[in-house]
């Protein structure tokens, strides 16, 4: 599933490409999307902006009209020049959004919804959303208070639950747990507040990090080796980068979601 850095950065390209262009033409697969589009048609709109939040994505039309969509597993936003041969198959198209100069195709998305501002801000699972740390308004104090909420969770699921920090998903999470040389398998009780705005502090920093990242690949290391762009994520049975221990996968017993470690370096 793409993580908060990925759909930062799809969110970046398409406000580039869109932002303050009028659409000339709305095209969807997805019935419900398509009605909105009947009743109130897209062309002619502005795009006004396109921006994350979290592992969400918003296009704003003008009208307060916005289009709220989540990847999940397979989904991804491109875009495209008026003509030019798109890199997936039609049948895997879900929405066109096209302007002059530029279009933008949805494949895959799972999620896509029409909302306006007082609808989106009812939107469950949306209106809990905990602080992303890409977001200029991102407020640490909230995201340590959360976490410090949820004692009897343990740390990698804890750092997946998105009201509590938005953005996070499996990589980032070993990533962080490992950088902080925390096991991921401790409950949040165990932690001191310093481990916790240390925790917080270092996912803002390799999220922040790796939307400059020029690459396409996710670097936790500072490493420029594409071999050594992670420390644990993985890399079960390989050595560690510190202490050469072989690094460990689990399952949370909670939801059966992995964890990578090091059964020396975290603690």
């Amino acid at each position: 599933m793409p993580e908060g850095d990925t759909i930062f950065r799809a969110a970046r390209t398409l406000h580039r490409a869109l932002a303050g262009q009028t659409v000339t033409r709305f095209e969807t697969v997805l019935p419900k999307l398509a009605r909105i589009d009947c009743d109130t048609p897209l062309a002619g709109r502005t795009v006004e902006s396109v921006a994350s939040r979290g592992k969400w994505l918003l296009m704003h039309f003008s009208g307060d009209l916005i289009l709220l969509s989540h990847m999940l597993m397979s989904g991804s936003w491109h875009i495209y020049r008026p003509g030019e041969k798109w890199q997936r198959h039609r049948t895997h198209m879900r929405i066109v959004v096209e302007t002059p100069p530029m279009l933008a195709v949805a494949f895959n998305v799972p999620v896509a919804e029409f909302h306006s501002a007082a609808s989106l801000a009812r939107r469950e699972a949306f209106n809990r959303l905990g602080p992303a740390p890409l977001a200029a308004d991102f407020d640490a104090a909230v995201a340590i208070a959360n976490l410090a909420a949820r004692p009897h969770l343990e740390l990698g699921l804890a750092l997946l639950d998105q009201t509590v920090l938005a953005g996070l998903g499996n990589v980032l999470k070993s990533e962080v747990a490992f950088a902080c040389g925390l096991s991921p398998f401790r409950k949040v009780a165990t932690l001191t507040p310093e481990q916790l705005a240390g925790l917080v502090a270092t996912a803002r920093q390799f999220l922040r990090a790796n939307v400059t990242e020029s690459s396409g690949h996710r670097r936790t290391t500072g490493r420029m080796d594409g071999e050594e762009f992670l420390w644990v994520y993985g890399r079960q049975g390989e050595p560690c980068r510190r202490c050469a221990a072989p690094i460990r996968s689990q399952k949370h017993t909670a939801d059966g979601r992995i964890s990578f470690f090091c059964p020396v370096c975290q603690t």
